[in-house]
């Protein structure tokens, strides 16, 4: 089995970025800076959502499945500053060689990594060759949107395009899995803002194993898994998460029972 990473990012607004690009007096207090950019972006196009360039990455949470084993873990603050959350998630590629899986990975978690990646100045030659080092790479990369080297769920079942887009969240639910629980990418700076680290953690590992099973379901209808095999994946990830610590894992599989 070729390793297979499901992987999602949380992010906050990069308060530093801010300051300097939009010359904010030094005595503005960090929430006072956000607020003000969220009022100004809103008042640009309706939406509060920043541009990709101006968010900071708190946390990547990740479920590898390789040969032998099936493993959930984040890359988070505080334990890991965002340059090492980054510098991680990218030596892990240049290790495993994964197919990496994602939803919506193309339109924000990976155009967000690669700006705070070359931010920090980080290395990650196994990941941005598109045959220059591996010939392989030249017809199944991890940068181009059609190679299956990098699979955003999302854009592939819609057929690339945005109109038939569809939230992890309500997908996750149509197909029997547990969805979101208890929180969504609007309330992550609220979140970080009182010091809810672990709460941004738990919620994007829940967002990974969410993506996780719907990988498989995709999988079993691409006809890559048989009934057998997507049972047994089944079972292998319901004992994953039942030992796992957390009472995030406690509802998720509460939810999933439902």
């Amino acid at each position: 089995m070729n390793p297979v990473l499901i992987f999602d990012i949380e992010t906050i607004p990069d308060i530093d970025s801010l300051r300097r690009l939009r010359s904010v007096d030094p005595a503005l207090p960090d929430a006072e800076v956000v607020q003000m950019a969220l009022l100004q972006r809103r008042q640009q196009n309706g939406t509060d959502f920043l541009q990709l360039h101006l968010q900071r990455i708190v946390t990547i949470s990740c479920l590898l499945r390789t040969n032998d084993t099936l493993k959930v873990f984040s890359l988070s603050e505080p334990d890991l500053g965002e340059a090492d959350i980054v510098r991680r998630f990218f030596e892990g590629i240049e290790k495993y060689t994964p197919q990496i899986v994602s939803w919506n990975g193309g339109g924000f978690d990976l155009p967000v990594l690669h700006y705070r990646d070359i931010h920090h100045g980080v290395e990650a030659p196994r990941y941005w060759d598109q045959g220059e080092d591996d010939k392989d790479f030249k017809w199944n990369n991890y940068i181009s949107r059609y190679h299956n080297r990098h699979l955003d769920l999302m854009d592939l079942l819609a057929m690339y395009q945005a109109r038939a887009y569809v939230p992890l969240d309500d997908f996750a639910k149509l197909l029997g899995f547990p969805g979101k629980l208890g929180m969504d990418g609007s309330k992550v700076w609220d979140a970080f803002h009182a010091g809810q680290q672990s709460q941004i953690r738990d919620y994007c590992e829940t967002d990974v194993a969410n993506t996780w099973l719907v990988y498989l379901r995709f999988q079993l209808m691409r006809g890559h898994l048989n009934a057998d095999q997507y049972e047994a994946e089944i079972a292998l990830t319901r004992k994953t998460l039942n030992d796992l610590p957390g009472q995030h894992w406690r509802e998720f599989l509460a939810a999933w029972d439902a």
